[in-house]
Parts: C-alpha cells; sequence; structure tokens
C-alpha cells in the first residue's frame, strides 16, 4: 500500500520571521509533504524583512481533518495576532486533541499559550517570552529544540533547520 502524502498548514500574519516561515515552505515540499499557507483573510502577508507569504486557505476555513501538522511560524507581530483568533486557537486545540503534530518557533508558542495546550509539556520558545510558557504550565528548556509528544518547539531563526527536521521525522 502506498503511503498517504502528508498535509501540513503554516499559520502566518504579518510580521512573521521570514526564515522560519520560508525554510518549511521550501523543505517540506522536497521531502514529499504537502504544504499549504493560511492568513487571516486569505491575505499576503510581508515578513519582517519583506517577504511575502501567499495564502492557499483563510484561517477560518481550516479543518484539523485535512492535516498531520500545524505550523506557527515566529516572529513578534504575526504570533501576537494569530492567537487573538478564536479561529486558530480551535483549530491549535483540535490538532492537539488529536494528537496530530503541533510544532510552533520563536515566538509561536504564543499560540500554543493561549491554546492552552501546555500545561505539563516540555516546551521552548524565544527566551525573552519563557515566563509565559511557564505561566502556561509549560516546563521551559533552553534548548533549540524540544520535542515532547506531538509537540515540537523551536527558539529562534538560527534553529529553524533542525526545528524542520524534527518536523519531517515525525511525518515520516
Amino acid at each position: 500500500m502506498k503511503n498517504k502524502i502528508k498535509r501540513v498548514v503554516i499559520l502566518t500574519g504579518p510580521g512573521h520571521e521570514d526564515p522560519e516561515f520560508i525554510v518549511p515552505w521550501l523543505v517540506l515540499p522536497a521531502e514529499g509533504i504537502e504544504v499549504e499557507v493560511a492568513t487571516s483573510n486569505n491575505l499576503v502577508v510581508i515578513g519582517k524583512h519583506g517577504y511575502p507569504a501567499k495564502p492557499t486557505i483563510t484561517l477560518s476555513d481550516l479543518v484539523s481533518k485535512n492535516y498531520d501538522a500545524v505550523l506557527v511560524a515566529g516572529g513578534y507581530e504575526a504570533p501576537d495576532r494569530l492567537r487573538q483568533k478564536t479561529e486558530v486557537i480551535k483549530f491549535v486545540q483540535e490538532m492537539y486533541k488529536k494528537g496530530k503534530i503541533v510544532a510552533a518557533i520563536c515566538h509561536g508558542p504564543w499560540v500554543l499559550a493561549s491554546s492552552n495546550i501546555l500545561k505539563g509539556k516540555k516546551a521552548t520558545c524565544y527566551p525573552g517570552m519563557k515566563d509565559d510558557l511557564i505561566n502556561a504550565g509549560a516546563k521551559y528548556l533552553q534548548q533549540a529544540v524540544v520535542v515532547d509528544g506531538n509537540l515540537v518547539t523551536s527558539d529562534r531563526p538560527e534553529s529553524t533547520g533542525f526545528w524542520v527536521k524534527e518536523i519531517v521525522n515525525k511525518l515520516k
């Protein structure tokens, strides 16, 4: 029987950290993984360094059964905007409850904290927001990448390659 093609969706918004969006967007398809990009109102969003992220779906149209993983790109502004959207919180919670991969990098774990899925879990994030993870009930680890069950978190843009490698390993 042929393996089913894995599908992931990257959630992003204006001001995302460009490499944290671009690297998974380029690497995952090269690994045979289908990638969709979700933004609010299906609008192209511009990253901190000027690179656009063109959506294939709007945040309000996300359905957890359609994906094997959800990735939250970092940057300060994009995750802060994403965590204020009810449809994002609901989607991330559904993905987590179904045992699907929930991955976030840099400030992306803010979305996980707002989704109330970090209690008792090991996780990492951008060092400046570690108190947010701790206050959400996570055990903060100062590491490049932390994997705990179906959660894959990473700390900063320089760790993006390691983060994506862990996501690929979990998907395969």
